[in-house]
């Protein structure tokens, strides 16, 4: 009877850590909210962009710091994700949780209840951090890949840097307070969201959005304020500190546009469900898309030096378009950008210019543009037929 009622004590205890883990995010669905933007007392740093077009459709306080908590492992998902690409990291591979990750991390927030010396796959680890964000899970990723925590998280700085995350700096692969060290910005948000989406979109739509995670026999609800309650909503991630409040990242999509929005300084979960699906719907129903190209179209040239052709067409990854307020008929100027003339060799799809469409009344849009085709470095008779052609352009 003694090693009956201590398996079901453990069984209990399970439950009940399950229940307190995470009582900041477990709110109710607000319900239909009207479109609207957050009042600055409510959301003292809000931000709704475009990524297609790169248009900031609402802006405050887009370079303000603030700590993000959870919504690190943004940024752990996305190391994550690189690595898998370049074949350093692979879903199949199995992590142990060593006694030193479960001294700080087991059971300890939010949790996939990993168990010292526990065996685990990537492909869980990765499903648990973004769909119930495992601090757990986070930190037997990262010593499992990087040997540490602190290589991981210097891995994570290397890969923000490289974003032109320059307003942030990460000191765990979770986000747990650490009295302000783990700082960001919703501009630098917005960039990593958009490099998740556009660079890995089919981890992205793996990994992240799912209603929630069944792991151990325990099953979880993803607490995210948009899956399932906001058409085309993929979420991203929530966060929570007593000293920085409510954050969310999260993006939708629907009929070809995707925006991506960040809040933060929210006063506590209910208010941000409420603030983020009103948010959303604004951006959606505020604006006229009006498309500029179709996909695939040739939207202008850059000049090229040193190359078997002396200009490369220019594309965008998909269709153009601007967002102008409801009912606007302001007048279009769109400026193509770039450092030139363009040095060969120059692979096709790189990212080589920038278009720039503004409007007046709304933020601009700047939407890469990518070379259409490789030019290859001149050969000799390439460099005369080049220079001769320039006589006459």
């Amino acid at each position: 009877m003694l090693v009956r009622y201590s398996r079901l004590a453990a069984h209990l205890l399970i439950l009940f850590s399950f229940v307190i883990a995470r009582p900041a995010d477990a709110v109710p669905d607000p319900g239909p909210v009207p479109p609207a933007v957050p009042t600055a007392i409510e959301a003292p740093v809000a931000l709704l962009v475009d990524v297609g077009s790169n248009q900031v459709l609402h802006a405050r306080h887009p370079d303000a710091r603030f700590m993000p908590a959870s919504v690190t492992k943004v940024m752990t998902l996305y190391l994550a994700f690189e690595l898998i690409e370049q074949r350093r990291l692979d879903p199949a591979q199995i992590f142990v949780m060593s006694p030193a990750v479960a001294r700080e991390w087991r059971r300890k927030g939010s949790t996939m209840f990993l168990d010292t010396g526990e065996q685990v796959r990537v492909d869980d680890l990765l499903l648990g951090i973004a769909n119930v964000s495992a601090n757990d899970g986070a930190a037997v990723l990262a010593e499992g890949q990087a040997g540490s925590l602190a290589a991981w998280t210097a891995q994570m700085n290397a890969a923000a840097l490289a974003l032109g995350m320059t307003g942030s700096h990460f000191e765990s692969p979770n986000g747990w307070p650490d009295e302000g060290r783990t700082f960001t910005t919703a501009n630098d948000l917005v960039a990593l969201a958009r490099a998740m989406i556009t660079r890995h979109p089919d981890k992205f739509g793996y990994y992240v959005g799912r209603a929630g995670l069944a792991y151990k026999g325990i099953a979880q609800v993803n607490h995210d304020p948009m899956i399932g309650r906001v058409p085309g909503a993929d979420g991203i991630k929530t966060g929570f500190t007593n000293e920085a409040g409510f954050s969310y990242l999260g993006t939708a999509r629907r009929d070809g546009q995707r925006l991506v929005m960040v809040l933060a300084g929210v006063e506590n979960g209910r208010l941000r469900a409420k603030l983020a699906k009103a948010y959303v719907e604004w951006g959606f129903s505020a604006f006229d898309r009006k498309m500029l190209f179709a996909n695939g179209v040739a939207i202008g040239e850059a000049r090229v030096q040193d190359g078997d052709a002396g200009r490369v067409a220019l594309k965008a990854a998909g269709p153009v378009a601007i967002n102008l307020p409801r009912g606007s008929n302001s007048k279009l100027t769109a400026t193509i950008r770039y450092d030139g003339p363009l040095r060969a060799p120059i692979m096709a799809g790189q990212e080589v210019a920038v278009m720039e469409v503004t409007a007046e009344g709304v933020a601009p849009a700047r939407i890469p543009l990518y070379a259409a085709e490789a030019v290859r470095t001149a050969g000799p008779i390439d460099r005369i037929v080049n220079a001769i052609a320039g006589v006459f352009l």
